[in-house]
């Protein structure tokens, strides 16, 4: 049976020792492409663009340090418990979309305190850009041929023949063209809607769809944690039904919340 094959280096242009990958190229396409669209959010609602400027810095920094940290303590405890200078060494790669969520989420909360933002009016507006983030870092990870699929025989299955000769499921592809459909959806409703949508919808919403498609494609993909491959649940499954349920329940506090949030 005949397979596609993905055979792309992951490096998308060398200077001499110096090389840029394209994980690094799409990861600052998703931050640019995020920030591009709160900056149209801000100036269609006369928000101040100086105070955005600010929020950018807080969520990279949150996004990249929760990630690593999320990446350490969340799929390999034992080894960077072992060897904590390790945490450090964020060129040797290790990211973990959860952490990301985590530190966004958190670093979303200092700034809306500092500037006296409603909070949840805040993470409505960042679910749009986030779902367009989550598309970027997944084709990060096809361009490196990581975050594999399990075995398939599939008439789209992928033979990542970087890695292996195993025809897999392309869960990285799955994933992707799930978050760009969900910030699609997002951007309409917010464009369409806004008027009528009260606080904790849109970024229910996100939350719900978000990880309803990261437990279902996990099905699919190879386990990362060596401490879970005899769970019926995958790490990354665990991880999501939290945020599932927080989804959930923040569908159901704005379809019933008598009033509007205001700034």
């Amino acid at each position: 049976m005949h397979f596609f094959e993905w055979n792309v280096s992951p490096i998308l242009i060398s200077f001499g020792s110096f090389s840029i990958h394209w994980y690094g190229v799409l990861f600052a396409t998703a931050i640019l492409s995020g920030f591009g669209v709160m900056n149209w959010i801000y100036k269609s609602e006369g928000k101040s663009i100086e105070q955005l400027e600010s929020l950018q810095l807080f969520i990279v920094i949150g996004i990249v340090v929760g990630a690593r940290l999320g990446h350490c303590f969340f799929y390999d405890p034992a080894y960077y418990f072992a060897n904590p200078l390790k945490i450090l060494a964020i060129n040797e790669g290790g990211l973990a979309s959860h952490g990301g969520g985590i530190g966004a989420i958190l670093a979303a909360f200092y700034y809306a305190r500092k500037n006296k933002i409603d909070f949840l009016y805040l993470l409505d507006r960042l679910a749009i850009p986030t779902a367009l983030f989550a598309f970027f870092v997944r084709m990060g990870n096809l361009m490196n041929s990581e975050i594999l699929g399990t075995q398939t025989d599939v008439s789209w299955a992928v033979v990542f023949s970087r890695v292996d000769l195993i025809p897999r499921h392309p869960a990285q592809l799955y994933e992707a063209l799930s978050y760009l459909s969900i910030f699609i959806v997002l951007f309409l409703v917010y464009k369409y809607k806004n008027q009528t949508l009260k606080a904790g919808f849109l970024f229910g919403t996100f939350l719900s769809l978000v990880f309803i498609v990261r437990i279902l494609v996990e099905f699919v993909k190879e386990r990362q944690a060596v401490y879970a491959q005899e769970m019926f649940l995958s790490t990354g499954q665990m991880l999501s039904v939290p945020f599932l349920m927080i989804g959930i329940g923040l569908i159901v506090y704005s379809l019933y919340k008598k009033e509007e949030s205001k700034l």
